[in-house]
């Protein structure tokens, strides 16, 4: 991803996320945004039944913005219970930023469960972003 000039990877944002003790996992993308370029959405699923809330929200820009830099905190985090993945159990990226750019999702019959992708869609266009 290319944030206001800087070359951030996908990876390097999604293991400070997850090296936080309250992540299970996460899977980030990049969307277009007019003033950076590009912003920064993370798809987080917390460890446990807990639930997202603005406080972990913030508390995880923070982590992000502690082990990488500032310029890496997410614009966005959308608390998921479950990230979209093959029966092979590789997570389909490619849907993620369908969502974070409001665009048509493409091909999804090869995904395990394809309700987690109409969940995300429902719960990103409720989820707080950081514009």
């Amino acid at each position: 991803m290319n944030v206001s000039g800087h070359r951030i990877s996908t990876i390097e944002v999604e293991s400070a996320l997850v090296d936080h003790q309250g992540v299970a996992e996460a899977a980030v993308c990049g969307r277009k945004d007019e003033r950076t370029g590009q912003a920064i959405v993370a798809y987080v699923t917390l460890k446990g039944s807990a639930e997202g809330s603005v406080e972990m929200l913030e508390e995880l820009r923070s982590h992000v913005g502690k082990k990488i830099g500032p310029i890496a905190k997410p614009a966005n985090i959308v608390f998921t219970p479950e990230l979209p993945k093959t029966r092979s159990g590789k997570i389909m990226r490619r849907l993620l930023r369908d969502v974070a750019e409001n665009r048509a999702l493409g091909d999804t019959t090869t995904l395990a469960d394809p309700t987690v992708v109409e969940e995300i869609k429902t719960r990103a266009t409720t989820e707080t972003r950081e514009d």
